[in-house]
């Protein structure tokens, strides 16, 4: 289930816990918060960063094997506006 962050819509009129961002999991699927769980006041949904990890490497994840078995071309810059296909 992902994590959403919400904010105060006025953070002056706002309780301690909605003052600064506060995190909820909610399915997809759940509609937004709209009040805060603590003290009712309007909130709204923060634009956040997400995290992504992998197992792989970047290196491995581009190497021309990995690609190859993805089904992804890779081309080389061979300078002069020419590209050469290694996969």
């Amino acid at each position: 289930m992902p994590t959403y962050e919400y904010q105060a819509c006025d953070p002056q009129d706002a309780c301690s816990y909605c003052r600064e961002r506060f995190e909820v999991r909610q399915s997809m699927s759940e509609p937004s918060l709209t009040a805060c769980p603590e003290c009712g006041r309007p909130v709204r949904r923060a634009v956040s960063l997400c995290s992504v990890t992998t197992t792989q490497s970047t290196r491995s994840m581009l190497s021309d094997r990995n690609l190859k078995e993805k089904g992804f071309t890779k081309l080389v810059n061979e300078g002069g506006g020419k590209f050469r296909k290694t996969v």
